[in-house]
């Protein structure tokens, strides 16, 4: 293939599967060969796949032949991402040296959905351990690169995920989000990425069944245009009786996206988000991107934010909340005969071990203070709503940080002389884990040659309505002539 076909989106190959102008075999051999080639430098994928590709490329040539397609995914190849996304037989590692040669042998929930809509898995993409920070870094792989500037980092936690996408390594890939860990490497690697509404994409989690809800947390998607990451998206979603916490399946599927869904909308623009500093050349790029929404048709009004607490303050919460969502993580590892915090403390990232030891001591009273604070937090972004469809908002702080060569990448620790927290501190993206809105991160724009993401989120369960929106945004600033290695 040319290097436009590796650039092709997910929508226009599923139709040329369907229509059996090339089979699925073919175009599974030809990323395999890119992924091959690319991998070395980007460090995007932790294990590829080739057997598994290649038997379920076979299968879905069979079911052609037979007159006989396997869903809308049908033949398109898709990266799953390194943490609990599992799919049986196929290596995960966490992110993490303890476990670092785990063979799950169940398939997650998303997974299998993704499977069952004619999906190729090629292989799982590099996070850090166990998704903790912004960036992609650890000691198992090391650090993931951003394909417009290889020595930068593709952004966390879902990094290979984005880079893999950048790169032209497939079309789409799965992420999840908790923090920003879909919209920050979205961000950084010029790529579409979503979180949805909490719950519209079951997670069936065990041995607690509640895990992903303190923060929120998501199955995501990223691709290269909104269509390709909505049609990864409509076969993920729905409920599942196993997932108390999953929604009913929505009348309207989000893959029938308005053309015109920012006609008319009123869209609330915030610049910091009530206080968290900005670099001026990221800040620069998203004020050109609001003349794009109103191009598209969108009223555009500047709010207010008023956090019930300083950006440093809001950071430590989320990471007080992350740390008892790990250490409950680690109890379902002992399950698999991986005492982490008794056998393997020196092999863990420091900051990741500092969160998970300091959950351990946690009261439940002080769990409880925290819940209030989040909920503030969901007072003071519903105010800002209040008469709005979409607010929108830089999604980082900054552009892409240079890797360090040991593991222990972050992100920065001060922007614009204001302290802030290296591991999520830049990124205006936690803040929706702690509401459960869905939001999107959009290539606004480069600075310094670095991508830009515009955020847009929306109100709970209007899915369809972010997408549309961003789909109004593409048309009017397309973006996709942007990605290095294209033609």
């Amino acid at each position: 293939m040319s290097n436009e076909m590796f650039f092709e989106s997910a929508v226009a190959l599923a139709q040329r599967l369907r229509s059996r102008q090339v089979t699925a075999v073919e175009v599974a051999e030809t990323f395999l060969r890119r992924i091959d080639s690319e991998n070395p430098r980007i460090r995007a994928f932790t294990t590829v796949s080739h057997d598994l590709a290649l038997s379920t490329a076979a299968k879905c040539d069979e079911a052609a032949a037979a007159g006989h397609f396997l869903g809308p995914l049908h033949g398109v190849p898709v990266a799953i991402k390194d943490l609990f996304d599992f799919r049986a037989g196929v290596r995960a590692t966490l992110g993490s040296l303890p476990t670092k040669d785990l063979v799950p042998t169940t398939t997650a929930l998303h997974v299998q959905r993704l499977e069952d809509a004619g999906a190729v898995i090629v292989g799982t993409t590099n996070a850090p351990e166990f998704g903790h920070k912004g960036v992609t870094d650890n000691f198992v792989t090391g650090p993931t690169s951003n394909p417009f500037d290889i020595t930068r980092n593709s952004g966390g936690s879902s990094g290979g995920a984005a880079a893999a996408v950048a790169a032209g390594m497939v079309p789409l890939a799965q992420g999840t989000d908790g923090g920003g860990s879909v919209r920050i490497p979205a961000s950084w690697c010029g790529v579409y990425g979503i979180k949805p509404t909490f719950g519209l994409i079951a997670d069936v989690t065990r041995p607690n069944a509640f895990i992903t809800s303190s923060p929120f947390s998501s199955v995501g998607a990223l691709g290269r245009s909104v269509d390709d990451t909505a049609l990864m998206v409509e076969a993920m979603a729905g409920p599942h009786t196993r997932d108390p916490l999953s929604l009913a399946a929505t009348s309207t599927p989000v893959t029938e996206i308005a053309r015109d869904g920012l006609k008319g909308r009123r869209v609330a623009f915030s610049a910091d988000l009530g206080g968290i500093p900005v670099d001026p050349g990221v800040a620069m790029v998203i004020e050109e991107s609001l003349g794009s929404l109103e191009s598209a048709g969108a009223v555009v009004e500047p709010v207010d934010i008023r956090l019930p607490a300083d950006q440093m303050e809001l950071s430590l919460l989320w990471g007080r909340l992350m740390g008892a969502l790990y250490s409950d993580s680690l109890i379902g590892l002992k399950d698999l005969g991986y005492d982490l915090l008794r056998d393997h403390q020196d092999e863990l990232t420091p900051a990741f071990r500092d969160m998970v030891v300091a959950a351990q001591t946690r009261t439940m009273m002080q769990a409880r203070a925290d819940e209030r604070l989040r909920s503030a937090v969901v007072d003071s972004i519903q105010d800002a709503f209040a008469g709005y469809d979409f607010l929108v908002s830089p999604t980082l702080a900054v552009t892409s940080v240079v890797n360090r060569n040991d593991g222990l990448t972050t992100g920065p620790s001060e922007v614009g002389g204001v302290a802030v927290d290296p591991s999520i501190g830049w990124c205006l993206t936690y803040p929706f884990n702690f509401t459960g809105q869905p939001a999107a991160s959009l290539p606004a724009g480069l600075s310094n040659g670095l991508p830009v993401g515009l955020q847009i989120v929306g109100q709970r369960h209007d899915d369809a309505g972010v997408l549309a929106a961003s789909a109004a945004f593409e048309a009017a600033s397309p973006w996709i002539s942007t990605y290095p290695g294209l033609g």
